[in-house]
C-alpha cells in the first residue's frame, strides 16, 4: 500500500475527515494556510508542493508554467492556451469552472438541494428575496472545485455583469461529508453573488462562488483589485462588465464552490449529473427553445 493511499484511507473515512477539517478554528486555520501558502522560500515551497503531489491527484501537465513561486503560486496557476476549448454554440449555457457536479435540478418552492434530503433557500444564499424570485421554476447545478483543480473561472456566456454581492460568514468545507452533516450550509459560509444578464437573450443568470476552510478568498478579475469585499462598507457593488464566453472572470485562492442558477425554461445538458467531471466550457445547461429560435 502505498503512502498516498494510506493517507487516502484514513482522510475518507468520514467521522475523521469531518473532525480535520471542521472541528478545528476553521477561520484561523485559513488565515494561517492564506499566510503560508505564500511564502517564497524555495525549500518551504518545493517542500509543500513535493507533499501536496505525494498525497494527492495534482496533475500540472497543463499549467502554463511548470516552476512556481509558491504553494499559492501552484494553486492558483494559469493554463496554456487551448487546454480549455469554450464550446461556442450560443444555444448553450458552458461551465464556469472545472468541478465535480453535486446536486442539479429544478428549483422547486423556491428550494434546491445540497445533498440528498438537505434543502436549502434560494433567498437565504442570495440574501435577496426578490433577486431569488427571478429563478422560481428555474435551474441549479453546483460545482465543486476540489483543491488539486484548476481554481480559476470563467464567463459561461456573452454576459453583462451586473453587480457583486459580498455575504460575509462562516468557512465550513464544502465537501459531501460535511454537506452530510451541516445543514443549510452553503447559507452559512462566506460568499460572493454576481448576478449577470446574457447579451443576446437577456435572461438573468447568477453565479454563486462559496468559500469553505483555507479559501475565504474571492478574487474577481473584472472588479478593482485593490478592492476587498471582505472590509466594512457597502456590501452589494454595481458594476457593467461585459465579458465573452469563456472570458476569466476570477479565482479561488484554494478550491471551492461554484453554484449557477438559469430562470425557468433553461435545460441541464444530459451528461450534467451529480458526480459527473466537467471542465470551463463543456456544455452546462441549454438555453430556451424561443432563444434557440432568435439566435438563428
Amino acid at each position: 500500500m502505498t503512502f498516498r493511499s494510506v493517507i487516502a484511507s484514513i482522510v475518507q473515512q468520514e467521522d475523521i475527515n469531518f473532525l480535520l477539517t471542521n472541528r478545528i478554528p476553521r477561520r484561523l486555520a485559513t488565515q494561517f494556510f492564506g499566510w503560508f501558502s505564500q511564502i517564497e522560500q524555495p525549500f518551504v515551497r518545493d517542500l509543500s508542493i513535493g507533499l501536496w503531489r505525494l498525497c494527492s491527484d495534482l496533475d500540472l501537465s497543463d499549467a502554463r508554467q511548470q516552476r512556481f513561486r509558491s504553494l499559492h503560486d501552484c494553486f492558483i496557476r494559469q493554463l496554456r492556451d487551448g487546454a480549455r476549448p469554450v464550446d461556442a454554440d450560443p444555444n448553450l449555457l458552458v461551465s464556469p469552472c472545472d468541478a465535480i457536479v453535486g446536486a442539479a435540478g429544478l428549483v422547486e418552492d423556491g428550494q434546491v438541494l445540497q445533498i440528498k434530503g438537505f434543502p436549502y433557500r434560494v433567498r437565504d444564499l442570495f440574501g435577496d428575496e426578490n433577486h431569488a424570485a427571478i429563478f422560481s421554476n428555474g435551474c441549479y447545478v453546483t460545482l465543486r472545485l476540489t483543491a488539486t483543480m484548476y481554481h480559476h473561472f470563467h464567463a459561461p456566456h456573452d454576459c453583462l455583469i451586473q453587480s457583486t454581492t459580498y455575504v460575509s460568514g462562516d468557512t465550513w468545507n464544502v465537501n459531501p461529508i460535511a454537506l452530510k452533516r451541516v445543514e443549510r450550509l452553503f447559507c452559512k459560509n462566506e460568499r460572493a453573488v454576481i448576478r449577470t444578464r446574457l447579451s443576446a437573450s437577456g435572461h438573468s443568470v447568477t453565479l454563486v462562488p462559496v468559500a469553505a476552510i483555507l479559501v475565504a478568498s474571492l478574487r474577481l478579475s473584472f472588479l478593482d483589485p485593490s478592492l476587498d469585499l471582505r472590509r466594512a462598507g457597502p456590501r452589494t457593488i454595481r458594476c457593467d462588465a461585459a465579458v465573452q464566453k469563456g472570458e476569466a472572470m476570477g479565482w479561488f485562492q484554494h478550491g471551492s464552490t461554484i453554484i449557477v442558477f438559469a430562470p425557468k425554461g433553461f435545460r441541464l445538458c444530459e451528461t450534467v449529473r451529480p458526480g459527473a467531471m466537467i471542465r470551463v466550457g463543456q456544455p452546462l445547461m441549454r438555453l430556451p427553445e424561443a432563444a434557440t429560435a432568435a439566435s438563428r
